[in-house]
């Protein structure tokens, strides 16, 4: 495995000694809001419904999977960390349903085609040109990629991943970022992709006290309809698809 594997691997221990939801922002009240509605939109881009087959990359402890899982579609589930694919396994998910491979994507033999690829906050943990072919050949014609991802143009998400020491603290792997849409958009035509829609979403801040997560999630709503202010929002939900011909 090359540098960015071994690195990877690394954070997934130094992860599964703590709290890795937490750390990752899931874990406060405003965290668990901010991971319902994330995994909605992917579910809802990548049409996830009761026989359709996804594959997730970069599931870690199972978060999403388990989320994803409440649709009825049958998840293959990938992560490189054993650490935190043992979390996973520990949510007692329908095993008919779901299942778990520990592998570097990049690197995962897994048999497609699928009617979906998915995840959360993955791909700027990933080669992006070897990651996106892989992805427009697993998915079937008409399949759907659907992901949320950091957006560079948050201020704090541009801190927290150009500042070496910030990245540390904040928990971060070594070699991970965040994206522009535009850029990610010309990619994704490149590699293929048809019907590109990257939005930028999400304002609730996972340390927002819970008393105010309704009101911030309201105001949330209304920054992120209004041309130019929404580009500065913490995420990116991306979604597009393998064409049909």
């Amino acid at each position: 495995m090359g540098r960015e594997f071994s690195n990877e691997i690394e954070h997934g221990k130094k992860l599964a000694r703590h709290d890795p939801e937490l750390i990752w922002g899931w874990g406060t009240p405003a965290g668990m809001v901010r991971a319902g509605r994330r995994a909605r939109l992917i579910a809802e881009g990548a049409g996830l419904a009761p026989g359709s087959h996804a594959l997730e990359i970069g599931c870690g402890t199972g978060l999403f999977t388990e989320y994803f899982s409440r649709t009825g579609a049958f998840i293959t589930a990938v992560d490189i960390s054993a650490d935190l694919l043992k979390e996973a396994r520990s949510r007692g998910l329908d095993k008919e349903r779901v299942r778990f491979i520990e592998k570097p994507f990049e690197e995962c033999e897994v048999d497609g085609p699928f009617d979906a690829v998915i995840g959360s906050s993955i791909l700027h943990h990933l080669d992006l040109e070897r990651s996106f072919s892989k992805i427009f050949d697993l998915l079937k014609p008409g399949g759907m990629m659907s992901f949320a991802e950091p957006n560079m143009l948050n201020p704090q998400i541009f801190i927290q991943k150009n500042i070496p020491w910030v990245k540390k603290m904040l928990g971060d792997s070594p070699d991970e970022t965040a994206f522009k849409r535009w850029p990610l958009e010309s990619l994704l035509r490149e590699k293929g992709f048809a019907g590109i829609d990257i939005t930028p979403f999400d304002w609730l801040h996972p340390l927002t006290p819970e008393k105010i997560v309704p009101a911030v999630s309201r105001m949330g709503a209304v920054l992120e309809g209004i041309p130019g202010v929404r580009e500065f929002a913490g995420s990116l939900l991306i979604r597009c698809m393998r064409p049909r011909t």
